[in-house]
């Protein structure tokens, strides 16, 4: 059997699960070698019976917690996942590693060395987004101005007109090379031509988007994009007991920010839950696990929880907007608060938000009142219950693990 290599971003819960899902079906067709540069994730692969390759120089602690600040937002490039150094370190060994393993494709999403090294490789470079994040989305001018950027100076100057606003940044996006600088710089060394923008970077030989059509209703795709359907993580943890037995005498928020929430605005969110007339189910605690917080009795506040089982157990769900979350919810068939962390997370529930099932809040100015609000008016809302159902089922009508197999095979097996 031909191998194909999942490069994962190893402390990213959502793209590990998501190529973990790939790979489950894809085993049945090639051999399958995982690579990663570290994350507490990476011990999903190896439960999961894959071979894992863990590449050199290894992700030390200090790398890990500042890609987790990128995750979250909170760094001023958020797209500064890697400096020039570090790709001119990784790229000759993942190069050198493509050469030994001869692979008949390398998928990745945010391993993103692997933009460059695939490239020089010349092996085919299958990358696994979603429609927000390729240049159709950007071309159509649906990007939101970033939250972090929301000064009311900058409306005012905008004549506080929100599409004009979008249009602007999205076309910013396709414009600046700036993002994809370091990458460009060492990919020249190998004789790669210049990136036009950081979308070009990301978008491979072909690109699986994990998400349908009616998401974001392009009129047409290029023929190098393919949807496949959703790609949620189904990790199969055991719930725990606190989890399983909560009592359903009132509505369930379920309570997920990802490896990406901000844990003060977390922990804000979580307090602002006292006395509310809902239960709340949270798996955060590795966000707040360095804080002192007093945990109100009608939360039940956990470590890592199976979304795919736990979600549908919700009336609402609060999330922070990253692909799997969001699919997630869908999948449940539970309306969305999202708060999110980055222009991409804003970007996946603005899509929601669009279809009418959600509500969007600006990270820079949301307060837990702010949350609450929210919760209680989708609590309350028919119509967005009638939309997320609708969409619901036509999510279920995809099989994105098979789906994206089916492709691979045709291609590279």
């Amino acid at each position: 059997m031909n191998t194909l290599v999942f490069a994962v971003a190893g402390y990213n819960l959502a793209e590990t699960g998501r190529m973990i899902e790939i790979a489950r079906e894809a085993r049945k067709h090639f051999e399958v070698i995982f690579a990663s540069y570290g994350g507490q994730f990476e011990q999903l692969i190896e439960e999961e019976g894959f071979a894992l390759s863990r590449m050199e120089p290894r992700l030390t602690e200090k790398e890990l917690r500042r890609l987790r600040k990128v995750l979250s937002g909170q760094t001023l490039n958020t797209l500064g996942y890697l400096s020039a150094k570090e790709l001119r370190t990784r790229v000759p060994m993942e190069i050198a590693f493509f050469e030994e393993m001869k692979p008949a494709a390398v998928l990745t999403g945010w391993c993103l060395s692997v933009t460059i090294s695939a490239r020089v490789a010349k092996v085919p470079f299958v990358n696994v987004l979603h429609s927000t994040s390729v240049t159709e989305y950007y071309e159509a001018g649906l990007q939101s101005w970033p939250d972090r950027n929301s000064f009311r100076f900058v409306r005012w100057l905008f004549g506080n007109d929100e599409e004009k606003m979008n249009r602007w940044v999205s076309k910013m996006v396709l414009k600046l090379a700036a993002p994809a600088r370091p990458y460009s710089k060492v990919g020249a060394k190998y004789g790669l031509p210049k990136f036009k923008n950081f979308i070009e970077l990301l978008e491979g030989d072909h690109t699986l988007l994990a998400d349908i059509p009616e998401w974001v209703g392009f009129s047409e795709v290029r023929p190098a994009l393919h949807y496949i359907g959703p790609l949620p993580a189904r990790i199969d943890k055991p719930i725990p007991e606190s989890v399983a037995s909560i009592p359903r005498d009132r509505p369930i928020v379920y309570f997920a920010m990802g490896s990406s929430g901000k844990p003060a605005l977390v922990s804000e969110i979580l307090q602002g839950f006292r006395g509310m007339p809902y239960r709340v189910i949270a798996p955060v605690k590795s966000l707040i696990e360095e804080m002192s917080i007093d945990v109100p009795e009608n939360v039940v506040a956990t470590g890592f929880l199976p979304a795919h089982l736990v979600n549908p157990m919700a009336d609402i769900s609060v999330i922070h907007g990253g692909q799997n979350t969001v699919m997630n919810a869908c999948l449940s068939g539970t309306p969305i608060v999202g708060i999110g962390m980055h222009p991409e997370q804003q970007a996946n529930l603005d899509a929601c938000v669009h279809k009418g099932f959600a509500l969007r809040l600006n990270k820079k100015w949301t307060t837990a009142s702010d949350v609450l609000a929210a919760i209680d008016r989708l609590l309350h809302d028919e119509d967005a219950k009638r939309k997320v159902t609708a969409f619901q089922t036509q999510l279920k009508e995809w099989n994105g693990p098979e789906n994206a197999v089916r492709f691979l095979v045709e291609h590279y097996a």
